[in-house]
């Protein structure tokens, strides 16, 4: 089978850089296979560098003109042997025209096909598809809001409080909820400047028109709501198997910070409604690999509704791979290859995972800096995809994450306890970072219990 793959894709190169080129970097060269890097002149000293079969410089630190510039990708692959690109996540993981000038240059794009990545791109266009396809979506916008008077309109109609969001990009940046009037006006100027933000990068990136006007998406805005999200699996021989969900509530200005699964905030039949709802979107747009489709949960009544779906690898992957046993990356591979692996679905346990930023614990703001000493955490059921180590540097061009700490235990309560000894064993001294947060997270009664929601960091440091 190694040998199908090598003759399919090697060598690989890895699009992307710190923890996740590293993770990925990992299982090509478990599969026989060679990675290969690329790198900035910032990154040059991180460990996926040194840690890849070959590894080739992009250019300057400015994302701009190194992980997204298509053409020095390209090249770095030409130059290199390499058989398929590998994106990882962020960067052009979801840039549909990058995905095609892979395939125009005789290369294997591991990853959906380009037409799905750019249906469920558009926030408006895939919960209209979503829609058509019989999945919850929340009362909202079905066309783009351009100018304020339209939000306005828009928004009486829904009823408030509205979600705010920019129709283009992952995550929650740009995002923002609005309860009024002149709340939507801050919320869609927030939003607007996070549409042309997206727009400037798909226009770098290949794609899009960054004089565009922004495009923006209204939507009924649940209270107290779970962000639930459910990974699936597209197969070759097209099946789209649900291999469970995470629970992303846990969230800091509407970016995820910690994710568990199995969700302690919901039922058997709610799970069971959530998982059939995102194999029927998966099939929606004939989905290929990995994705997660994200929804929102009303947790008094036990409801759900579509949020967005990620065409790509998701960062908190290692809590699936935890309770199920699997390989989300091999199986990546393997299906880009044209396998259709055998996978069997069998949840066991509870896995959290917690994203560990280089980033001041109590305001969450950016703190790049040298580190001085890394210690990470082992033992039992303790997994750390880290990006760094003592004698790197955490610049200011990138996203701050520096690690993931994972702890997998039989139970919930297992899982936390050995959550509490793995934070306070891991040791990082330089920049600032959010252990702090996590440790004070970890005797939080509403996130020991369970019953916690999206609005709880807000709530901890109001």
């Amino acid at each position: 089978m190694v040998g199908v793959l090598s003759e399919t894709l090697g060598p690989v190169l890895i699009a992307n850089r710190g923890e996740i080129a590293r993770r990925v970097i990992r299982t090509v060269q478990r599969l026989g296979l060679r990675a290969i890097a690329v790198h900035s002149e910032a990154d040059a000293g991180l460990p996926f560098v040194r840690e890849a079969d070959e590894a080739v410089l992009l250019g300057p630190a400015n994302p701009a003109q190194s992980y997204l510039d298509v053409a020095k990708v390209l090249e770095a692959a030409r130059s290199t042997g390499a058989r398929a690109i590998h994106p990882g996540y962020g960067f052009l993981s979801e840039n549909a025209a990058f995905a095609r000038a892979v395939a125009e240059a005789g290369l294997t794009w591991i990853g959906p096909a380009p037409e799905a990545i750019e249906r469920m791109g558009d926030k408006i266009n895939a919960r209209n598809l979503m829609e058509q396809a019989g999945v919850p979506v929340a009362a909202g916008t079905r066309e783009p809001v351009t100018d304020l008077a339209q939000a306005l309109a828009a928004a009486q109609e829904i009823g408030y409080p509205v979600m705010v969001k920019a129709a283009g990009g992952g995550g929650g940046i740009g995002m923002g909820v609005a309860h009024d009037e002149a709340g939507l006006a801050k919320a869609f100027e927030q939003a607007a400047r996070a549409a042309a933000r997206f727009a400037g990068a798909a226009a770098a990136g290949g794609e899009g028109d960054a004089l565009a006007a922004p495009a923006i998406l209204l939507e009924r805005y649940i209270e107290r709501a779970r962000h639930v999200e459910v990974q699936i699996l597209g197969l070759p021989d097209g099946r789209v198997l649900a291999l469970g969900e995470r629970d992303c509530s846990v969230q800091r200005r509407h970016q995820k910070v910690v994710e568990e699964s199995p969700s302690p905030g919901i039922t058997p039949e709610l799970r069971e409604r959530m998982l059939a709802a995102a194999v029927r979107a998966g099939e929606a747009v004939g989905y290929l690999g990995a994705g997660t489709v994200e929804c929102l949960v009303d947790a008094d009544k036990q409801d759900f509704v579509f949020l967005e779906m990620n065409t790509r690898l998701q960062v908190e992957h290692p809590v699936t791979e935890m309770v199920t046993g699997l390989d989300l990356v091999e199986l990546q591979l393997r299906i880009a290859a044209g396998e259709t692996p055998e996978v069997t679905v069998e949840p066991r346990g509870h896995a959290i995972e917690f994203r560990v930023y280089a980033e001041d614990p109590k305001r969450f703001l950016p703190g790049p800096g040298a580190i001085t000493t890394w210690k990470e955490p082992e033992g039992e059921g303790v997994r750390v995809d880290s990006g760094y180590e003592s004698g790197t540097t955490v610049t200011p061009f990138y996203d701050p994450l520096m690690a993931k700490l994972v702890v997998y235990g039989d139970s919930r309560a297992e899982a936390l306890r050995r959550a509490r000894e793995a934070v306070q064993a891991f040791v990082v001294e330089g920049p600032k970072n959010n252990l702090p947060f996590c440790a004070e997270l970890l005797e939080n009664a509403e996130f020991v219990s369970g019953e916690y929601d999206t609005g709880l960091v807000g709530r901890m440091r109001a």
